[in-house]
C-alpha cells in the first residue's frame, strides 16, 4: 500500500521513511504542505502522515485542504508532532485526522499505528466497493458511474479530451419474466453482462443501469468508437441461448451511443444516449442509433 509522508524535516523524513519499508509500504515524500497536497492529488496514496509544525503551510492547514477535496478527504491522516498538547491533539481529530504519533518515533508505535490505519482504510475500501457493485451482474452499478462521469467530466473541464457513452436495453425482457419466470430472466440479465464486460476495455466502466437497462462509459473515446463497441455487443449477444424446458431462450439489446461532442454535462450525455436509444427501439430494435445522426438500422 502506498503512504504518503509531508514533513519539512529532512531527518524525519528519512527516518519514518526507512521504518517503513520495514513493512513493505511503497513510502513517497513531500517537504512541505504545498508540494504534500499536490503529490496526494497525482499519488492517491492509502494514508498520509502529516507534520503539524511547517512554516507557510501548518499541517492542520493541509489536513482542512484535503477534507474539503472530495478526491481525497477518505485518505486518513495521521498527525506527526513534537507537542504534547492536547489542544492541539483535539484540533486535528476535529479536522479529520484518525491518529497522533509523537516525534521522537518509537519505531514499533509507528509502524504498529500506520498498520492500524492501513487495516480500517482496507475495511473501508471494501465497503465503498461493495455499495458501488451490482450484486447479480458483478458490473459497476449507477451509483459508480456517477462518481466516474464526474470525475471524467472534471478531467475534461482540466485538460480538454472526451467521453463517449453507450445505453443499452434488453429488449421485451417483460416477456422474457412473464414467459419464463425470474431465475430465467436473471440469468439472461447475467449473460447480457458478461457480453458487455467481455467487450470493454479495462478504462471503460460497464454498469447495470437498472432492472434490464446497461450503459458503458467510454473514457478518451469518440461516439463512432462507442458505436463499435455496441455493434460488437449486440452481435455477441443475439448469440446468447439459455435452455429452459427444452426450449432455447434468446434475447437481443437496443443500443444508443453519445459524447461529449454532443454533450456538456453528465446528465445531457446520459440523456442523448437515452434517446437514441429510444429511436432504436422505435426502429425496430436490435439495433445501434447514434445521437445526431440518421437512423441506420444494423441488425444480424
Amino acid at each position: 500500500m502506498k503512504v504518503l509522508l509531508i514533513d519539512d524535516s529532512p531527518d524525519a523524513l528519512a527516518i519514518a521513511k526507512a521504518r517503513l519499508r520495514k513493512d513493505d509500504l511503497d513510502v513517497i515524500c513531500a517537504d512541505n504542505g504545498q508540494s504534500g497536497l499536490v503529490v496526494a492529488g497525482e499519488e492517491k496514496p492509502d494514508l498520509i502522515l502529516l507534520d503539524v509544525d511547517m512554516p507557510e503551510m501548518s499541517g492542520f492547514d493541509v489536513c482542512k485542504k484535503l477534507k474539503e477535496n472530495a478526491d481525497l478527504q477518505m485518505i486518513p491522516v495521521i498527525f506527526l508532532t513534537g507537542s504534547t498538547d492536547i489542544d492541539d491533539k483535539v484540533k486535528g481529530l476535529d479536522l479529520g485526522a484518525v491518529d497522533y504519533v509523537t516525534k521522537p518515533f518509537d519505531a514499533f508505535e509507528l509502524r504498529a499505528r500506520v498498520r492500524a490505519a492501513l487495516r480500517t482504510k482496507r475495511l473501508q475500501d471494501l465497503l465503498v466497493e461493495h455499495a458501488r457493485i451490482d450484486p447479480l451482474t458483478g458490473l459497476w452499478n449507477r451509483r459508480a458511474l456517477t462518481d466516474r462521469l464526474d470525475q471524467e467530466f472534471a478531467k475534461i473541464r482540466r485538460n480538454g479530451g472526451s467521453v463517449a457513452f453507450v445505453m443499452a436495453d434488453i429488449d421485451h425482457f417483460k416477456r422474457v419474466n412473464d414467459a419464463y419466470g425470474h431465475r430465467i430472466g436473471d440469468e439472461i440479465i447475467s449473460r447480457v453482462a458478461e457480453a458487455l464486460h467481455e467487450q470493454s476495455r479495462q478504462s471503460d466502466l460497464p454498469v447495470r443501469y437498472g432492472g434490464e437497462e446497461f450503459s458503458v462509459l467510454l473514457p478518451d473515446e469518440s461516439i463512432e468508437s462507442a458505436a463499435a463497441l455496441a455493434e460488437r455487443c449486440r452481435k455477441d449477444i443475439e448469440e446468447i441461448c439459455v435452455g429452459f424446458a427444452g426450449q432455447e431462450v434468446r434475447v437481443t439489446v437496443s443500443f444508443g451511443v453519445s459524447d461529449t461532442n454532443i454533450a456538456d454535462s453528465p446528465e445531457a450525455l446520459i440523456e442523448s444516449a437515452d434517446a437514441a436509444l429510444y429511436q432504436a427501439k422505435n426502429s425496430g430494435r436490435n439495433c445501434v442509433v447514434s445521437a445526431g445522426a440518421e437512423v441506420e438500422r444494423t441488425t444480424g
